[in-house]
């Protein structure tokens, strides 16, 4: 018979587990989604012929085998590299090129876009990361220009030596007063916790290799140096890349395409199935039973198992009571929640310097007395996700936790108080609004504090199970960016095929800190 490998959730770790089992072995993924769409936060939620990516998802990775398994699926539109080529420091282009495959959808491509990023401060935009621009100097003005200094030069020669929080990871690297004007808040705002109780472990994830120091010698590299490089961009820090691939009608498409191929292939999906049991025999998972909106009930038997579901509600669907620690560990795991309004909108009140749109993909606004976290700017990430190009079409990110007043608004209410927040900060009119829409995301980011310290705990208890792979960000716990979690699940597949059941190549991913960046 036929071996079977359940995958537990269709998002970037579940469907990369999926075909790589398909085009590698002849063993048949079946993969349980709860919800009623595939991608996880990276898919494109369609609303009014216009589309919403959650989070915001640039394809941009410096593992090589990531990059190719993206363009083997969606080549790179042909124009766009020649745009490309000529629009970014005059840099030459070596994408990897694939033939279009006879009959395959036309719009299925990679659009090579632009990066910019702003931080939105004292109502004024400040570039990010920061820069020596004139414009930069000129608003931080000639007090705050001498504390930075100061400050960042007290923490080279007086470091915090054993870095126990994200405070002092940052304070570390950029200076007391950088970390209180343009990183303090917005943190607070994501997490909803002080800087102080945040693991210094995220900062090492995410923003490792970026720095006063790095940025400095980005900004002179860029202003006076003369160098070739290509998309790939090995030697910049993420924080600091200036291009990125993007699917043409949002993320969402390239995860919807590899649905499609693993059930050409013959893997199954099951869409509505919640995944509540996990039945073990000894150090084996047997089976795992799921649930879908009807109540209905059903075994998914199989050889080798995946979970992308968070691990608090893994650790509780086991069928054996596991150790009082883990369980202890795991009820104390803490998720940020998320939420994105939509806003359809005329026009914005800020522009370029030329009357044109802004051009910033994201921009992480700082000010204090709004809660809105970041901006997307839609047609900026690619003009197709905008229906009518006249047009903007906004997402406001608003983090918080499920049990809080804002997760409890109406949809109504959230639009009338995104569209009232932005109008605070001058970036819109409320009688530009003419369209909106509200999506809430459970569980995006796991978060770094809570009983998190203690997680090599339930590590230890998991992977005693010898089929059962815990991959992806909620799966691992592990504040993974889209690539990760893909490799994370290629490594999965990697052992099973090996005959492994040592899990440290997973847990080894996202460790080495190659590079992160701030999402």
């Amino acid at each position: 018979m036929r071996k079977k490998a359940v995958i537990l959730g269709a998002g970037p770790a579940g469907l990369t587990a999926a075909l790589e089992l398909i085009r590698q072995s002849d063993i048949q993924p079946i993969v349980l989604e709860a919800g009623d769409c595939v991608g996880g936060i990276s898919r494109t939620v369609r609303y009014n012929g216009n589309r919403m990516d959650i989070g915001g998802h640039r394809f941009f990775s410096k593992s090589d085998k990531v990059m190719r398994w993206w363009l083997e699926l969606m080549p790179v539109e042909h124009e766009a590299e020649a745009e490309a080529a000529i629009s970014y420091q005059n840099k030459t282009r070596h994408l990897p090129m694939h033939e279009r495959r006879e009959g395959e959808d036309k719009d299925l491509v990679m659009l090579v876009r632009p990066r910019k990023s702003e931080i939105y401060f004292m109502r004024q935009f400040f570039d990010y990361p920061l820069s020596l621009s004139g414009p930069t100097l000129r608003k931080l003005g000639p007090v705050r220009l001498v504390r930075i200094g100061f400050s960042y030069l007290s923490s080279r020669l007086f470091p915090v030596k054993q870095e126990k929080s994200l405070r002092d990871f940052l304070v570390n690297r950029f200076g007391s007063e950088l970390y209180l004007t343009f990183f303090k808040s917005y943190t607070e705002k994501v997490w909803g916790v002080p800087c102080e109780e945040i693991s210094a472990e995220w900062g090492a994830q995410r923003i490792k290799g970026l720095s006063l120091t790095a940025a400095v010698k980005h900004f002179l590299k860029k202003t006076f140096g003369r160098t070739e490089g290509d998309i790939e961009q090995k030697k910049t820090e993420t924080s600091l890349i200036e291009q990125f691939l993007y699917p043409k009608f949002g993320p969402g498409q390239l995860w919807e395409h590899v649905a499609g191929l693993v059930q050409q292939g013959g893997g199954e999906l099951h869409m509505g199935w919640r995944a509540v049991k996990v039945n073990t025999e000894g150090d084996r998972v047997v089976s795992v039973e799921a649930v879908n909106r009807a109540g209905e009930r059903q075994t998914f038997a199989g050889d080798h198992f995946f979970s992308t579901v968070p691990v608090r509600e893994l650790v509780h669907s086991l069928d054996v009571e596991p150790p009082a620690n883990v369980v202890e560990v795991a009820d104390g795991l803490q998720y940020r929640d998320f939420i994105t309004v939509g806003l359809l909108v005329d026009k914005l009140q800020q522009t370029e310097p030329d009357g044109s749109l802004l051009k910033d993909t994201w921009i992480y606004i700082q000010e204090p007395d709004v809660q809105i976290g970041r901006l997307q700017i839609f047609n900026n990430w690619s003009p197709y996700l905008v229906a009518d190009p006249s047009k903007v079409w906004l997402g406001l990110e608003y983090f918080c936790y499920d049990t809080d007043p804002l997760w409890k608004m109406s949809d109504e209410e959230l639009k009338a108080f995104g569209a009232m927040e932005l109008e605070k900060i001058g970036m819109i009119r409320r009688e530009h609004v003419r369209d909106g829409h509200v999506v809430r995301v459970p569980k995006t980011y796991p978060a770094y504090f809570g009983s998190y310290g203690r997680f090599d705990e339930i590590r230890r208890y998991m992977d005693r199970y010898e089929n059962l792979f815990l991959v992806g960000r909620n799966g691992m716990h592990k504040y993974n960016n889209q690539d990760h979690s893909m490799l994370t699940a290629m490594a999965a597949v990697d052992a099973i095929l090996a005959g492994e059941t040592s899990k440290n190549s997973l847990w080894d991913v996202n460790t080495e800190q190659e590079y992160h960046e701030e999402k």
